[in-house]
């Protein structure tokens, strides 16, 4: 038999092409050198088509944002029988809604912080919650579209009303969680290490500090208690289990500990399709628990499936 035939799925139409185009081509780099042939598909709408003349083995997911992880491409593949990696259609569009995927967490046990979704044209005359709150689109990735209000701020953020943005009408408004940046991977049914995430000279982990050069630091292990540190990693467990996840997750916490060691840990969001370079979070959690990046990937490809 020749060698297992991957498509990986990269690129794509959402406002996250440059960071899913990045991935896949580390990830096609990485399983060509682990002796798969790969097969590059930038994805189109066409792309029913693309994969149907392809008939690959496995489609290897590396599209980030709608689309890509939403549920729609998994509909694509589990339509056309293409086993694929990372979670399946109903796991992927309820993680990508925030608004829905706190609802799920939250009944699991799993603190969220204080929130409301509404029409952002009711954001223009008065503050919807005592500031200090966040306001972010319900189903977007990658920090597009976030706007933290701070306390001194006398009026709601005008950029939400105006013609320029272009995330959707529902915007989810949520209360400021003051902290650090804590985040966990998943691989299967395990958690990985916890990361903490420091932004260098940016005000909250936003676009720029996660993807462009020197916007943050990793540090892992993260420099908290095991006390914390095991919580964050049976909270990340947690949420990847009650979404209904498969392969690979990674969940975001805000971690407040100006009072105590205790402090407050809130569960933010939980993201089905994490970055996949080298030195991206989970792939940077999986080599501090002993996999290389070609080993992790592998063991993506040999998990991938349908009716996930």
């Amino acid at each position: 038999m020749g060698a297992k035939h991957v498509a990986v799925l990269m690129g794509g139409f959402s406002s996250e092409r440059p960071v899913s185009l990045s991935s896949g081509n580390a990830c096609a780099d990485a399983l060509e050198k682990e002796g798969f042939r790969v097969s590059r598909i930038d994805v189109g709408h066409d792309v029913a088509d693309v994969l149907s003349g392809l008939k690959p083995d496995v489609a290897f997911n590396a599209l980030h944002g709608p689309f890509g992880e939403d549920g729609t491409i998994q509909g694509v593949l589990e339509y056309l029988q293409i086993p694929y990696t990372h979670s399946g259609v109903l796991a992927s569009a309820l993680a990508m809604d925030k608004e829905r995927a706190k609802c799920v967490a939250a009944a699991q046990g799993v603190p969220v912080a204080e929130a409301k979704v509404m029409n952002r044209f009711d954001i223009v005359s008065e503050h919807p919650m005592a500031p200090p709150y966040v306001v972010k689109p319900v189903r977007e990735g990658s920090s597009f579209g976030v706007v933290i209000v701070k306390e001194d701020q006398s009026h709601p953020p005008q950029v939400i009303s105006s013609g320029d943005w272009r995330y959707g009408d529902t915007v989810m408004v949520e209360r400021y969680i003051y902290g650090r940046e804590l985040t966990c991977g998943v691989m299967g049914d395990k958690p990985l290490g916890v990361t903490e995430v420091v932004p260098q000279g940016h005000g909250f982990y936003d676009f720029e500090a996660k993807y462009a050069a020197g916007g943050s630091s990793h540090v892992l292990p993260a420099p908290i208690s095991p006390k914390i540190y095991q919580k964050v990693q049976m909270l990340a467990l947690k949420a990847h289990e009650a979404m209904g996840c498969r392969g690979v997750s990674r969940s975001d916490f805000r971690y407040d500990d100006r009072q105590s060691e205790d402090g407050e840990l809130i569960w933010l969001e939980i993201n089905t399709q994490p970055g996949m370079t080298p030195t991206s979070l989970v792939p940077e959690m999986a080599a501090h628990a002993g996999h290389s990046f070609g080993e992790f990937l592998r063991w993506m490809v040999e998990d991938a499936s349908c009716l996930r």
